[in-house]
């Protein structure tokens, strides 16, 4: 192969290379748009409280694509109250680039009894 060719290819090769990490900003939740979890009632009678940890695929149109329970609270009912009532929520979206994007959001959910 030619020098210059090579050489070439190889600058081509370290900027595509440098490209492929896309600068990339999460999706965040519109607390607005939504209404926090109803404390399922046996959970309450139980006095179950605990931390759901969550996973939301956030579209480009700022509504959840897909969701999942990335840490148990603990409780079955905690999270599948959280998991149901923020699922409705909608986001501001995610960027890739400075373009909209779908992407993955995580979410916090503190079950505590006042």
């Amino acid at each position: 192969m030619n020098p210059k060719i090579s050489a070439i290819v190889s600058c081509l090769l370290i900027a595509v290379s440098s490209t492929v990490h896309a600068a990339e900003v999460a999706p965040v939740i519109d607390s607005k748009s939504c209404d926090p979890p109803k404390y399922p009632k046996a959970a309450l009678m139980n006095e179950e409280t605990g931390t759901v940890s969550m996973g939301f695929l956030v579209g480009v149109d700022g509504k959840v694509v897909e969701s999942k329970i990335e840490k148990s609270s603990g409780s079955k009912s905690l999270d599948k109250a959280a998991l149901s009532a923020l699922s409705l929520c909608k986001f501001k979206p995610g960027t890739k680039d400075g373009k909209p994007d779908q992407l993955w959001a995580k979410v916090d959910f503190v079950w505590k009894l006042e």
